[in-house]
This record gives C-alpha cells, structure tokens and sequence, in this order.
C-alpha cells in the first residue's frame, strides 16, 4: 500500500522490514533529511506556493529588530574586529537581509562581520544567495553548525529548532516505551511501541512529569543542539532562537505535519510534507547553561517584539506608505503579534542564550 507519490515510503518499509518498527526520532530525521528524498532537499517550503509562512516573509519589521538585537550584542561584547553572525536554517535570506539593512545604522558593525549560514536545503542555498548576491560581505554556507569556526559569534534561529528530530515515549504500567512506526495489519504505517521499556528513563524526566498517567506522552531531542550553543557562546557570544512550543517542559504528542498551509497525516507520504515537534526551551536553556552560558526567556515573541519596539517602527513605515501599504502593515503587525493559543505572537517564543559577561540582551529581563 505504499503511496507511489512516496519514495521515500518504501524504503522506510524496507528499513522496518529488515530491523522492525522504526523509532519516531529515525522516521523524522528521514523524512526531512532523507539525501535523495528528504523533505528540505528537495524543494523550497515556504511562502504562498509552498507549505508554510515564516515571520520574516510576513514583514520586514521582524528581521529588521533582529538586525538591531544583534548590532547591539556586538556592541556589548566591545565591539569586537571580527564577528561571526551565523543564522540556523535562513529559509530564502530574508530575515537576514532585513536585519544587516537595519543594523547598517550602527557604525562599524557591518565591517566586522562575517556572515555564516547552516542549511541542508540545496533550493533553499540557491534562494539564498540570489537574496544576498547584493550585500558586500563575506559569506560561507555549512550544512552544520559545527563546521563554522569559533570566535565571537551572534546566532540566530528562526523556526529551526522545531525540525530537529525527536524521540517520543509512551507511558505504560510497566514504564516508559519509545513510540516507534510499525507496518499495520492492514498495510498502513502506524505508530506502535518497543516491546521493553526504556531503563531508568522515569529518572530523567523533570520533577513535575514523573508522576505521569498511563497513555501519556514525553517527547525529547538530543541536547546536542544546546550544549553546541552554549559552547559556542559562553565567551564573547550571544545566541536568539525563536520557534515554537510551552514556557515549561510537558507532556503530550507535538508531532505534526505541514502541507499547503494545512495540516497533514505525519505518517502520509513520508518527504512530501514538513513535520515539526514543540521545542522544549527549558531542556534548551539547561543544556546551553550545562556549558556556562546564561538564558533568559522564554518569553513570548510579542513581549520581545514590543521590547525591541516594534510598534515605533510600524508608525515610521505607515507614516510614509500609501493607505493601501499602511494597511497591509498593520494587518502584518496584528499577526505577529497576535495572542491566543494559535496567535504568532503568544505561540512562538524568544529564548536568548549568552556569555554571562553581557548581561540581559536587548528585550529580555533576569536569567532563567
């Protein structure tokens, strides 16, 4: 029953034909990552003709107070000759463009830089330097974040975090088991569980989810990305991610897919749609300060945005637009900032993680 538009599905039936049911973190890294059908490898995703919207593409006001959020971390950090601005997945580069347009008001802080990019996506590279080609500064592209060269660094990341794949486990009598995907009697792929549960897994949890139902579910990254971030920034460096997920570490099954700006079957046609998953900052935040950098955040992505002053910047632009552009403004404006539990604005959250020297960045309070 393998959907013919599917590649990649068949050779998942492989992969579990051969070594059983696959775990949910393997089912992810492939259907994204996959070399050949990977979802980010082969296409563009985003905008109007793609699958989703990101906030840069909403308005340019997003990227631009980040471009001021990072000159004023460079200038925090005194201003260092040599800085590396690296972005995590910079979808088409427009965020960064919109960001080193505004921070060009900031003396000196343009001849400083060197602008690093992570992206596995060949289209998505492609999109980027046809975005860049016009800014007069060295870039270099890396398909990993460990691949860029140390040294004072400003990180962003945008909507990055949430496709890192992650690992589910399900609560039973006898303890936790890790969700995997299985074939079905009726051919479908389907979720199911490994038949041990994990050792000693009910002691890693946070405090507060060790009493946990049966039937409930905890889902975990590897702290890789964390401990890379916190390494990389605990001397002369500041790191801004923004993505989406709870305040606090939870329970519950996150997992989703993303298809023409609707949500799908993750299970459906394996490569062809996107498939995100909560962030957990506070396992963010703990792994980043388990290297000695300093958090702060989460907060939702409207506070940070009022705080870098979102709405002054909304009247300069309507103040010398059109009355249709004024409009279109304010309609973007609403939602970024829009509350409620789908609103952008209270969905999406800002955690920054820093070198303890710099004290708050720019739009949060006191660490976490």
């Amino acid at each position: 029953m393998a959907d013919e538009n599917s590649p990649l599905e068949s050779e998942i039936r492989r992969l579990i034909a051969a070594a059983g049911p696959m775990p949910v973190v393997e089912y992810m890294r492939l259907a994204l990552t996959h070399p050949q059908h990977g979802y980010y490898l082969r296409r563009d995703p985003i905008g109007a003709a793609g699958d989703f919207i990101t906030a840069p593409e909403i308005s340019q006001m997003f990227g631009e107070l980040i471009g001021l959020w990072m000159a004023a971390i460079w200038q925090g950090l005194g201003a260092p000759e040599n800085v590396r601005v690296v972005e995590l997945g910079p979808g088409r580069g427009t965020l960064m463009v919109d960001a080193l347009r505004a921070a060009g008001i900031v003396r000196g802080f343009h001849a400083a830089l060197v602008l690093h990019l992570v992206e596995i996506s060949p289209a998505l590279q492609q999109a980027q330097k046809r975005r860049l080609q016009g800014l007069d500064l060295p870039i270099t592209w890396h398909t990993a974040l460990d691949d860029v060269p140390g040294g004072p660094s400003i990180i962003i990341a945008n909507e990055f975090i949430d496709a890192l794949p992650v690992h589910q486990a399900v609560k039973r009598a006898d303890g936790w088991h890790e969700r995997v995907i299985d074939i079905a009697p009726d051919g479908r792929l389907a979720f199911g569980l490994a038949r041990d549960p994990l050792p000693l897994f009910e002691q890693t949890l946070p405090s507060g989810l060790r009493q946990a139902p049966e039937g409930a579910i905890f889902e975990w990254r590897s702290d890789a990305i964390g401990l890379e971030l916190g390494k990389r920034v605990r001397k002369d460096g500041a790191a801004l991610i923004l993505d989406y997920g709870p305040m606090q570490s939870g329970l519950g099954d996150t997992l989703q897919a993303v298809a023409g700006h609707s949500f799908a079957d993750p299970l459906r046609a394996p490569g062809e749609h996107d498939l995100t998953a909560h962030v957990d900052f506070a396992a963010l935040a703990h792994s980043a300060q388990s290297m000695g950098a300093r958090s702060y955040g989460p907060v939702p992505q409207r506070y940070l945005l009022f705080r870098l002053g979102i709405l002054a910047r909304a009247d300069a632009l309507k103040a010398k637009a059109s009355a249709e552009k004024a409009a279109e403004i304010e309609l973007a404006l609403s939602r970024l900032l829009a509350g409620g539990p789908r609103g952008m604005g209270e969905l999406f959250k800002a955690l920054a993680i820093a070198d303890p020297k710099l004290g708050a960045p720019p739009g949060f309070g006191t660490p976490t």
